[in-house]
């Protein structure tokens, strides 16, 4: 009997073998990198250059600068077994008899789960001009993995009390994973943290009464709620500070729909009133189900020792994994 649990792994391993799809190994590589798999001597030109200047660009509203990505090269020569089974992959495929320009977007190609972006052309500048026109999908397809991986690893690992509380307040709730703590929950505010000695990685929910029309997602009446929500809930370490939006970076909104839900992106930065404490943020607005409200999703980080990019999109990506309660 003791024999039995490893015969019939390796049964089912053997019938996976067979008929179903094969068995990938796990992703090598760190959070927000990318193999670039191209010729040396067209990584030192032009198109090496566009590439580092789309995938290794500025990562938006952090104090210090950081890359969007961190990017490794490697020669088509070398892309061998050891680098397939990296997490972002970008195969430049240049040669004489590629007959036609175009991109690819292809997951778990060798390993799991993985994100192949492929550019085939015949000759450095049409892979250049291919690169200039697909760079914002090939710079989403490469974003949504990495989100994913950390939806996939939040759901596998969650701390589901949180969500299972927020949820009735609100209609849904994102997911979260194991560390965060439910810090204040009132029947229009939630405030979810991982906090630790040198980091913040939190998530604020609140909710006001919608006007009914497009006002409802202006750039200044978004901050003019979060200004509203900051100061009555968000308290600094010392008496009379507060959250605040800094004045001295440009706030930006983009409206997005992901898997159906439509939503207004409000990128910024946080300080502190009256205190030296700052930081990125990002939230997402959208309406309740019934409409007769706004909702506010809102990732920020304070991370005064490290690099902020990775803290930044690992709790971004719990803002994606919003989920509506489902009926009974």
């Amino acid at each position: 009997m003791k024999h039995f649990i490893p015969l019939l792994a390796a049964l089912c391993l053997l019938a996976a073998c067979k008929g179903g799809a094969p068995l990938l190994p796990s992703v090598s590589g760190k959070a927000g990198e990318v193999l670039v798999v191209m010729e040396k001597a067209q990584w030192d030109d032009e198109l090496g250059a566009a590439t580092r200047g789309l995938l290794a660009s500025e990562c938006p509203y952090l104090a210090i600068s950081e890359p969007l990505y961190s990017l490794v090269n490697i020669a088509p020569g070398a892309f061998g077994d050891i680098f397939k089974v990296h997490r972002n992959i970008v195969l430049f495929n240049i040669a004489p008899g590629v007959d036609s320009t175009c991109v690819y977007y292809r997951k778990d190609v060798w390993a799991q789960p993985q994100c192949v972006v492929q550019l085939n052309a015949p000759d450095s500048e049409r892979a250049l001009g291919l690169l200039e026109t697909a760079g914002a999908n090939i710079l989403s397809a490469i974003e949504q993995a990495e989100r994913d991986r950390v939806i996939r690893n939040t759901l596998l690992y969650e701390e589901k009390g949180i969500a299972a509380s927020i949820a009735p307040v609100f209609g849904g709730s994102p997911h979260f994973p194991s560390g965060y703590k439910l810090r204040k929950l009132t029947d229009d505010f939630a405030w979810v943290a991982d906090d630790k000695q040198y980091t913040l990685q939190d998530v604020l929910i609140y909710s006001y009464e919608a006007r009914g029309d497009s006002r409802d997602f202006d750039k200044e009446e978004i901050l003019r709620h979060r200004a509203e929500m900051a100061r009555s809930n968000v308290p600094g370490m010392y008496d009379n500070t507060w959250m605040i939006t800094s004045e001295g970076f440009p706030v930006s909104i983009e409206y997005l729909s992901y898997r159906g839900r439509k939503f207004v992106q409000t990128r910024g930065y946080w300080e502190v009133e009256n205190d030296y404490m700052g930081g990125p943020f990002v939230s997402h607005s959208f309406y309740s189900p019934d409409g007769s409200r706004v909702i506010v999703a809102e990732a920020f980080v304070y991370s005064p020792k490290f690099d902020k990019r990775q803290y930044l999109r690992q709790v971004e990506a719990l803002l994606y994994s919003w989920e509506w309660k489902k009926s009974e």
